[in-house]
């Protein structure tokens, strides 16, 4: 792929997350890890790889957490892009790891403030750019762990801070506490049960990244109307899925990840269709 056609994501358009201007199409780490997301990958060279190639491409968001592996996706990201200042690498806390496929919510203060100075370390930057709270522990006082942020947020410990999966409500709790600059909820052409709350970041100025956003269900069947799209562009129906949510609001951050070189160069190539208002409303009704 030459620099003359290779996609660039900056065709996605761009958005501030504190102050730092990223381009909306990010690229998430979780992939990168051992079945389960636990280990490390199958391919490691791979992976590094992935990552390398990722700001080539324009993508300088990326989004991981400490639970990835746990701790793999974060040390993976420490050695591929060590010294980089051109990436704002966001990453989370809140979940424990008993196991392949096991997520435990762990909202205690301490716990937050140990993982994420330990995120600092594997990270090897100086300062984390946004750190989000992977979940709200409904064992521990919400208060309490907003508390814990506003310290790192005091200490100098995180740059920004954000959220994921939570409600309107639960953003405005936090908000008493420091300035929510993400919000991160599962979100896809298939799964809006977030809609509201994206409307709410919309309004807002808040960041939002939707997680397992390649979800498309029978829409991809041959036939279907994302297969036809897709065929009309010239692209894949998750390319078309990925330009349908660009499109549908303009603090949209989707971050497809992938293992491999190739389909991140595939991914990102979603950032310069343009669906049209016909188009992108066709694909709407279809789904609700």
């Amino acid at each position: 792929m030459t620099d003359a056609v290779k996609p660039i994501a900056s065709a996605s358009g761009t958005m501030q997350i504190g102050d730092f201007v990223v381009n909306r199409l990010g690229f998430g780490s979780m992939r990168l890890t051992g079945r389960g997301i636990w280990g490390p990958p199958v391919d490691r060279d791979q992976a590094l790889a992935t990552l390398r190639r990722a700001p080539e491409l324009g993508v300088n968001f990326i989004d991981t957490a400490d639970s990835y592996g746990p701790d793999v996706a974060e040390e993976l990201i420490g050695e591929a892009l060590a010294g980089r200042q051109d990436v704002l690498v966001a990453t989370k806390a809140g979940l424990r790891r008993p196991g392949p496929d096991q997520w435990m919510p762990d909202g205690r203060p301490e716990y937050l403030i140990e993982r994420a100075r330990g995120s600092l370390k594997k990270l090897g930057v100086e300062r984390i750019g946004l750190w989000q709270l992977h979940r709200i522990d409904p064992r521990v006082p919400m208060q309490d762990q907003f508390a814990a942020i506003r310290q790192l947020l005091d200490e100098g410990v995180i740059a920004n801070a954000g959220l994921s999966e939570v409600s309107i409500s639960e953003i405005e709790v936090a908000s008493r506490y420091f300035k929510v600059a993400t919000v991160q909820n599962r979100y896809n052409l298939v799964d809006r049960g977030s809609e509201d709350v994206l409307d709410y970041c919309e309004r807002n100025g808040i960041g939002f990244i939707p997680w397992f956003p390649l979800a498309a269900g029978d829409l991809a069947r041959p036939g279907g109307v994302l297969d036809s799209l897709a065929k009309r562009h010239g692209a894949t129906p998750g390319q078309i899925a990925l330009a349908w949510m660009l499109k549908r609001s303009p603090v949209m951050l989707p971050i497809p990840g992938t293992s491999k070189v190739n389909h991140l160069e595939q991914n990102v190539a979603a950032a310069r269709i343009r669906l049209s208002d016909d188009e992108f409303q066709e694909l709407d009704r279809n789904v609700r």
